[in-house]
């Protein structure tokens, strides 16, 4: 069976599809195969379809639909990635209807959604199956997914230990990090490398790489254009530099901070001297074509969103795309996507960005970096030109970003448009610090309980506790002879959900004094 011949099916919240899954799961092979065992009864498993099946973020659960027939179900959670902690991750149960065992749907079904898992935006799928099912661990093997080491699960609410088999697929998801799931940090040299000469220029060039490097960014970029190619002829002055007291003609100032095409082999042989990632934003056809044998990833700058020409070539070289959007409406940033993707982009990142320098806070506008995501199903980050290194950087790495760019020099006194509201090779630090700490507060985004939690969550929890010494036959009562109490060093009891279930019944042994009712014990 091919993956064209199945389509899906979104499950909605309906009591005919809770009422079909569960027949299907309470079918005696799949019962038997299943972690849980009993068969599910209607009022609570409708209670659990309605709160627990529909939980994972973007992925609500499908049928699987061969012939117009629905012939399988899936459903997702969201779980830690196993082996990388930063990384998205869901898990995947797959339950074939009875009659359409054995024709090849699990596999097929289980490589087909691979697609769509990773447009929504996860890294990996992950499974757990029964060390006996062997049905479905071959299902997922034949549909391309990684064993795992074995291990053992502890049923919940339950003393049962199982032995498990682990799946795991790494998904085609786009670009954002490095291969170690850091945000990706673009130390922004801009055209701060100039300073009159070529000999100069390239000492300084040379000199901001080195900083880049020692601060722990992964990358540093720099600008490659031609007047010619950028403004009309007769573009005049810029408001905003003349107000830094810069005056002269844009095209002349664009012509001074012109990096010479033969300078870029240079700089890419120094990057890798000194283990950093050379990037470039061209402003061209041939600026890209130039730089394109150069780097591994492209960068568009904002003013050229609609550059039709740059998207193609971007798109044409089959390596991941930056772009930048600052000053660009939604309309502006559709149609750039759109392009993109219509001549064959597939890795791409928007940056929000402002376009003001310095940028005041209240022009930062972070809360479009989730809005970039979940609109344009792609990676989002953040062009900074702020001034303060870190407040800015902090923010949009908690707002979902990947990458971070940063305009940074040696001194803001410095002659040059960009130097004023540029941070400084302390500053840089300051930020990729800032930014490595906040990758490491940020988890995995799967609310679990930390090694560090342990000792104090079976000393500290409340459970049903004896309050007195309890003889088998004595009724369970609560305030009489248990209370919901923090066991110390004892033996923790039951949740206190239990305390209606287990109120009045005698208790089938004895009880010390402190120690936890257990289940079994009534």
């Amino acid at each position: 069976m091919e993956s064209e011949e199945i389509g899906f099916e979104i499950v909605r919240p309906l009591e005919s599809h809770a009422q079909l899954i569960m027949a299907w799961r309470n079918n005696p092979e799949t019962l038997q195969m299943s972690f849980h065992t009993k068969p599910k009864e209607w009022s609570p498993f409708f209670n659990e379809f309605l709160d627990r099946y529909f939980a994972c973020p973007g992925l609500p659960p499908l049928f699987v639909l061969y012939q117009g027939k629905r012939v399988a179900f899936l459903r997702f959670e969201l779980v830690a990635h196993p082996i990388h902690f930063s990384r998205r991750c869901c898990q995947i149960s797959i339950n074939v209807a009875p009659e359409w065992r054995g024709k090849g749907i699990g596999q097929t079904a289980l490589h087909a959604v691979k697609a769509w898992v990773a447009d929504e935006g996860y890294d990996a799928i992950y499974a757990e199956i029964k060390e006996e099912n062997l049905t479905s661990r071959k299902a997922f093997e034949k549909a391309g997914y990684k064993k795992l080491e074995d291990a053992k699960k502890q049923l919940p609410d339950s003393t049962e230990v199982v032995s498990i088999c682990r799946y795991l697929t790494k998904l085609d998801s786009p670009w954002p990090r490095s291969e170690n799931g850091k945000i990706f940090i673009i130390a922004e040299a801009g055209s701060n490398w100039r300073m009159g000469t070529y000999e100069r220029d390239l000492k300084m060039a040379k000199t901001l790489i080195e900083v880049a490097a020692d601060a722990g960014a992964d990358a540093i970029k720099f600008q490659v254009f031609r007047p010619e190619t950028v403004y009309v002829e007769n573009a005049g002055q810029s408001d905003y530099l003349s107000d830094a007291g810069i005056t002269a003609d844009i095209r002349s100032i664009f012509a001074d901070l012109a990096m010479p095409y033969e300078m870029i082999p240079e700089l890419v042989d120094y990057c890798k001297k000194n283990d950093i990632m050379f990037m470039v934003t061209p402003f061209s056809k041939k600026d890209f074509e130039m730089i394109d044998p150069y780097v591994s990833i492209h960068k568009i700058a904002s003013y050229e969103i609609t550059h039709l020409r740059l998207l193609e070539l971007a798109a044409h070289s089959g390596k991941p795309l930056i772009l930048s959007t600052g000053a660009a409406t939604e309309d502006d940033i559709e149609w750039a996507v759109k392009t993109f993707q219509a001549h064959g982009g597939k890795d791409l990142t928007l940056l929000q960005c402002t376009a003001h320098y310095p940028a005041e806070a209240s022009s930062m506008n972070l809360k479009v970096i989730p809005w970039f995501i979940r609109r344009f199903h792609c990676r989002a980050g953040l062009s900074d030109h702020s001034r303060n290194p870190t407040y800015a950087p902090i923010a949009a790495v908690a707002l979902g970003a990947t990458v971070i760019e940063k305009h940074f020099t040696l001194s803001n006194s410095l002659p040059g448009p960009d130097h004023a509201f540029a941070i400084t090779p302390h500053e840089l630090k300051e930020m990729v610090r800032a930014i490595r700490r906040i990758e490491v507060m940020q988890g995995s985004g799967i609310k679990t309980i930390h090694e560090s939690e342990k000792e104090l969550l079976t000393f500290a929890r409340r459970g049903v506790q004896a309050i007195c010494e309890i003889n088998a036959g004595d009724f369970l009562k609560e305030g009489e002879n248990i209370d919901i109490l923090r066991p110390g060093k004892q033996l923790l009891g039951v949740h206190p959900k239990y305390l209606a279930e287990l109120e009045g019944k005698p208790a089938k042994r004895k009880i010390p004094l402190g120690s936890g009712i257990q289940k079994g014990d009534w």
